[in-house]
């Protein structure tokens, strides 16, 4: 046994390149960008898809494929009658174009990944920018270049010159709180904040904006809205979520549903309104622990009765697209799932618009990869999220494949009537080129005074006061006021992710134009009214305030890099608390403003707080947080406090899912700590008593986690390569680099792998997750990391057994000298989580929890990988200090 004086060796620098790939097996939605793509093998698509069935079979009993029940699901009324006239025009169309053209109606590549020559060429039937992706990747792109791209593309797609096809093209984009890939644009509050203002018709306002001043850039298409009826707020995704309510839900998506497309028997689809998409089809706010493309094992009723309500009202109001969601319903895909996409949704629910897929979600079916995907199409999807340069493979293979019998004539035809009769129905046909459309190159409604008006009155109606001791608020203007923490003068903060880049980072306020702060909403107000503001991060001051308002938070996130195992608000690293403790301390009174993206344990939060107000991810309008906390001049209130929780706020951090009944008022046997419906008002009499702040942490009750046990534990994926590339390992045996691998029997069929390092470049095996996951509960419960090892030649250089959060964040041992001792032997090697601790991993936001890498030409097999808790003192190599 090593201890730290003893000085174990720690490699790192020949990780360098061999890890940079964590960084880079990012998945996403419908619109991410990465900033660094990395081609996805067949094979590694094929692994990811069949992890999360392993994972619901571990997790859960009843995680068989359910007996189907069809009459669970009603016949939807129809909202949009049959049209004689335009199908013809469909037929007449179709009737005229080639398998190729048809097929190419189906792809849907990305902006980055195709030119204008390639749209000519093929003539694509739609195509997309992802979170983060502009024109000519330039994030500063004026409305003019996002305009002269859609023309251009629109221009390509009419081009008849090559192949004779001019149907015109649609440019599709995730503006999911505003246009919030534009710079400038009216940002409003994500769907949370929106929830707690339970306001529908305040909804089809900000849909009918966001409309518009997506109309300005010439671009047709809106991935919105997010009908996810949010069940584990450990999901990252739980702030696109309106409410855990399907009721709220239902409601409204078909508002924001109306409100973009314009209703059906009025002002539908014209030059004012855009195409929607209600999505992600179905089930992803319920997966098992909140993970992000995982796994629901939901009843069938309770797949109707919960999440699909979004879709009875969405596609009540006319949506005339849906999305497939990249979950699973008890271990099935849901892009590859005929009963869902086509049973259920085509013809039980009537919906004759077109399916699209998520960014490469065809790719997770078992069997398929981004290049290849039959099953998809004959499950029911018309068209293919395609990004990357997988689009032009794919769409030669679908082609092959309708010529080899393998997806039918027939259900292309279909897939491509569906296309067609949406562009028909958005009059793509007869309307002018993007740059010629009666709202394109308006800029000055992009972040319009009153778009942004709007904007303001959804953060007021969002607001949620959870605590109000002694009526502290409203505050008045004419006071000296102190305002702190990192997210009050942070626009970016504020807005969350999915905000100009896919997970709101790296911006700066000045991405912002025309966009308020908190802190400068409050300065404005106070100021007016004949007070003082301070404005000052970590709390120091010049003048003793009379109240200091703290805005604080969650750093932005966007999908599973959002996926946490706990609620408990910085969990190891209490800053903010800190800082409140601090200014109570001083006899200041202080009002904690929350930036969320879900409710947390924030007992202790509570308890250093005279006022508490839940403002979730309030978007470009901050100045409607200030226009609620203070009075009037007068002293009358000036915006009321009118919202309330649309999410139950948890009594404990485990309490990850506490959820309202389908009345709406009842619970289970666990009660959480704020109720659904839950907000304060003005004038109303509650003193809330200190909170207990117990976080529950004991990690006596915690179990040993296995990473690997006979098989790998989804969401890991094994991976084998070096610094030239990397596979994931899809086969008994497989090779990639100077890295093979094969299963062998250890105790049981297949319950070990034997790694052959050739030598002369690094070579690794690595268990890889899509997202990091947060494993805090691990590195905080005194657990090692352990795995059965057996080295058949003597090791001569580092054999590195390592943990990596991304390129920059890792840390390795190594245990070449522990496998020397007993060449030809099984040996139980365990790691400390502290040593990789020390070397800056951070275990919030694990992508790697095991490597192997060497230099060497070595074999070395391993078996049984493992985080155990309570077990880092009899470690082999324990880091204490």
């Amino acid at each position: 046994m090593l201890n730290k004086s003893s000085k174990p060796a720690f490699v790192l620098s020949a990780l360098a390149m061999s890890l940079a790939l964590t960084a880079c097996m990012q998945s996403s939605d419908d619109a991410k960008s990465s900033g660094e793509t990395v081609t996805t093998t067949a094979a590694e698509n094929a692994l990811s898809s069949q992890v999360h069935l392993t994972k619901a079979i571990a997790d859960n009993a009843d995680a068989s494929y359910p007996e189907h029940d069809i009459n669970i699901w009603p016949k939807l009324p129809v909202p949009i009658a049959v049209d004689a006239e335009l199908e013809a025009r469909v037929a007449k169309i179709l009737s005229q174009m080639t398998l190729e053209q048809k097929v190419a109606q189906m792809m849907q590549p990305e902006i980055r990944d195709i030119t204008v020559e390639d749209m000519r060429r093929y003539g694509f039937g739609s195509y997309l920018n992802g979170g983060g992706s502009f024109p000519y990747s330039n994030k500063q792109s004026t409305p003019q270049d996002w305009i002269q791209l859609a023309e251009d593309m629109y221009q390509a797609s009419i081009d008849d010159s090559i192949d004779g096809s001019n149907i015109p093209t649609m440019w599709g984009t995730d503006a999911v709180h505003g246009h919030n890939n534009v710079i400038g644009a009216t940002l409003f509050p994500h769907n949370i904040g929106l929830g707690a203002a339970n306001n529908p018709e305040l909804i089809k306002q900000i849909a009918a904006v966001t409309a518009k001043e997506v109309m300005v850039t010439g671009i047709d298409w809106v991935f919105a809205p997010t009908v996810a009826v949010v069940q584990d707020d450990r999901w990252g995704r739980t702030y696109e979520g309106y409410s855990e309510d399907p009721r709220i839900v239902r409601e409204y998506s078909h508002a924001i549903v109306e409100g973009l497309q314009g209703a059906v028997d009025g002002d539908f689809l014209t030059d004012k309104h855009v195409i929607s998409t209600v999505k992600h089809f179905l089930g992803d706010g319920g997966t098992i622990k909140g993970i992000d493309q995982g796994n629901n094992i939901a009843s069938e009723q309770t797949l109707f009765d919960v999440h699909a309500q979004g879709y009875v009202g969405g596609l009540a109001a006319g949506a005339q697209t849906v999305m497939a969601s990249f979950n699973s319903w008890h271990g099935v895909k849901n892009h590859g799932s005929k009963y869902l996409l086509t049973d259920v949704l085509k013809d039980r629910f009537g919906f004759d618009g077109l399916v699209v897929g998520d960014w490469n979600g065809h790719g997770q079916i078992p069997g398929c990869s981004n290049e290849s995907c039959p099953e998809a199409a004959n499950a029911g999807l018309d068209v293919y999220m395609v990004p990357t340069s997988a689009w032009k493979p794919l769409l030669e293979n679908t082609i092959a494949q309708v010529k080899s019998g393998e997806i039918s004539q027939a259900r292309i035809d279909d897939a491509v009537s569906r296309i067609l009769r949406v562009k028909l129905r958005a009059g793509l046909f007869e309307k002018p080129s993007p740059a010629n459309r009666p709202l394109s190159g308006k800029t000055e409604l992009i972040g319009h005074a009153e778009h942004r008006e709007v904007a303001r009155q959804a953060v007021q109606q969002s607001l949620v006061l959870l605590k109000n001791n002694q009526n502290i608020l409203p505050l008045a203007t004419d006071i000296n006021v102190l305002v702190a923490g990192d997210a009050a003068d942070n626009i970016g903060k504020q807005s969350g992710g999915w905000t100009i880049t896919w997970q709101g980072t790296d911006n700066q306020n000045s991405d912002f134009p025309g966009a308020t702060s908190i802190y400068q909403g409050i300065e404005q107000t106070v100021e007016a009214g004949g007070g003082q503001v301070q404005l000052s991060v970590n709390g120091d001051f010049t003048a003793k305030p009379d109240v200091a308002i703290v805005v604080f938070g969650e750093e932005p996130y966007a999908e599973g890099n959002g996926d946490i195992d706990n609620l408990e608000y910085q969990r190891g690293d209490k800053r903010d608390l800190a800082l409140l403790k601090a200014l109570k301390a001083q006899g200041i009174p202080v009002v904690s403003v929350f930036i969320s993206g879900r409710a947390m344990w924030v007992n202790p939060e509570l308890n250093a707080s005279n006022a508490f107000v839940a403002a979730w991810l309030p978007g470009s309008e901050g100045q409607g947080v200030s226009d609620v906390l203070f009075a009037k001049p007068t002293g009358e209130v000036n915006v009321p406090f009118t919202g309330k929780l649309s999410f139950s706020w948890p009594n404990t951090p485990l309490q990850s899912v506490v959820n309202v009944g389908l009345d709406g008022k009842t619970y289970g046997d666990e009660k959480p700590l704020f109720a659904y419906g839950y907000g304060l008002e003005y004038g109303q009499q509650q003193n809330l008593d200190t909170l207990s702040e117990d976080n529950l942490a004991d990690s006596s009750e915690l179990q040993s986690l296995a990473l690997f046990e006979r098989a790998v534990k989804a969401p890991w994926v094994l991976n084998i390569g070096d610094d030239s590339g990397r596979a994931a390992v899809v086969s008994s045996e497989q090779s990639q680099g100077v890295v093979s691998i094969k299963s062998m029997d250890k105790e049981v069929q297949e319950d070990a792998r034997v790694v052959t390092y050739q030598g002369g470049k690094q070579g690794f095996v690595a268990l890889i997750s899509n997202f990091p996951r947060d494993l805090r509960a691990y590195s905080n419960g005194n657990a090692s990391l352990t795995v059965q090892l057996k080295a058949d030649e003597k090791l001569t250089q580092p054999l590195t057994l390592g943990v990596s959060c991304n390129r920059d964040c890792r840390g390795g041992v190594d245990i070449s000298e522990q496998l020397n001792s007993a060449l030809g032997k099984w040996q139980t090697v365990s790691v400390d989580l502290t040593c990789f601790a020390e070397q800056g991993v951070n275990f919030a936001t694990v992508n790697t929890p095991f490597y192997l890498a060497t230099e060497q030409a070595v074999t070395v097999s391993f078996s049984d990988l493992h985080l155990v808790p309570n077990s880092a003192e009899s470690a082999a190599i324990v880091c204490n200090d």
